[in-house]
C-alpha cells in the first residue's frame, strides 16, 4: 500500500503540535518533528482531501509539498531518521542500531517501522510519565491498541505478571511481537482483536487509542476491569476531557487525574 507524505514548513511548536493533534484525527499515522518542519504520513486509503482541505484553511499561510511514497522506501525513510526518545530518566526508547542508553531505568529497543507508538507522539509520552506512577508488580495488565508494543514491553519491565496486547491492525500485530522478542519478553501475550475479548479480567487497563474507539469501548473495559483497577486513557485532545470524564463515570470509573502534553491529555480512572 502507497503513503502520502505531507512535509510542512512549520512556524513555531504550536502550529507543528496543533498539526499533528489536527491530522492524527483524521488517520494519518507517522510524524517526524524539528523546529523548521513537519513531516506526516497517511495511508494512501485512508486520506481524504476533504477534510484535509478543511484543516489547511485553519492555516492561511501553511506551506507544504506532498508525495506519494512506496512502503518500503517509508519504512527506510522511518528508520534512518528514526532518533531514540527520552521520558525524563524513567525511559528510553531506540532502535537497535543506536547506541545503549545508559542514563534512565528502563531501556526499550524497537524495530521503527509504520505502527504508531515509537514514544514520539505527546500521547505515547503522557502514557509512559503515567505508568511511572503505577505499581504493576504482579499485575494483570491490558494493552488496548498496542501499536509497537513499546507499553506493553514496558509494563513487563515494570513486574506486570501478565500482559494481554491487543490491535486491529495486522502490520501492528506483527512489529509488535518483533519488538517483543527483541525485548526478550515473555508474559506479554499478543492478539489481534477488533474489540476487547471479555473473557479475562484486569488489574491495570492502557487504552492509547483514540476518543471514538475509547468511546466505545467504555462498558467493555469497565466489565474487565478487577475492583480498584487503574486505567489510563489517551489518544485525544484537552477540548474533550469533559466529555470523557462525564463518560467514564457513567459506566462506574472514578476519574483520577489528567496529564496535558501540548494540546492532548492522558486521563487516569480507577475501577469502584
Amino acid at each position: 500500500m502507497n503513503y502520502i507524505s505531507f512535509d510542512f514548513e512549520t512556524t513555531d511548536i504550536n502550529q507543528s503540535e496543533q498539526l499533528v493533534a489536527l491530522l492524527s484525527e483524521q488517520g494519518f499515522e507517522g510524524f517526524e518533528e524539528t523546529d523548521q518542519y513537519l513531516k506526516a504520513f497517511v495511508k494512501e486509503d485512508d486520506f481524504s482531501e476533504t477534510a484535509f482541505k478543511a484543516i489547511e484553511a485553519l492555516f492561511p499561510s501553511l506551506i507544504f509539498k506532498k508525495t506519494i511514497v512506496e512502503n518500503i522506501n517509508w519504512n527506510k525513510q522511518w528508520e534512518e531518521s528514526f532518533e531514540p526518545v527520552m521520558v525524563k530518566n524513567f525511559v528510553a526508547i531506540r532502535a537497535a542500531f543506536h547506541q545503549p542508553i545508559t542514563q534512565v531505568e528502563y531501556e526499550i529497543v524497537i524495530t521503527p517501522k509504520m505502527s504508531f507508538g515509537t514514544g514520539h507522539h505527546a500521547t505515547t509520552h503522557l502514557m509512559i510519565e503515567q505508568m511511572q506512577q503505577l505499581d504493576f508488580a504482579g499485575k494483570k495488565v491490558l494493552d488496548f491498541g498496542t501499536g509497537t508494543g513499546v507499553l506493553a514491553i514496558l509494563a513487563e519491565k515494570l513486574g506486570a505478571a501478565k500482559i494481554m496486547a491487543i490491535d486491529n491492525d495486522e502490520w501492528s500485530i506483527t512489529n509488535a511481537k518483533e519488538n517483543i522478542l527483541q525485548n526478550n519478553c515473555t508474559k506479554i501475550v499478543i492478539e489481534q482483536h477488533d474489540a476487547i475479548p471479555v473473557d479475562e479480567k484486569y488489574d491495570i487497563i492502557l487504552a492509547n487509542i483514540n476518543l471514538n474507539v475509547i468511546a466505545a469501548g467504555l462498558r467493555v473495559i469497565s466489565s474487565v476491569s478487577n475492583t480498584a483497577c487503574n486505567i489510563l486513557f489517551s489518544g485525544f485532545l484537552k477540548e474533550d476531557e469533559t466529555n470523557l470524564q462525564a463518560n467514564i463515570k457513567e459506566v462506574g470509573l472514578r476519574y483520577i487525574s489528567t496529564l496535558q502534553r501540548a494540546d492532548w491529555i492522558t486521563i487516569k480512572a480507577i475501577k469502584l
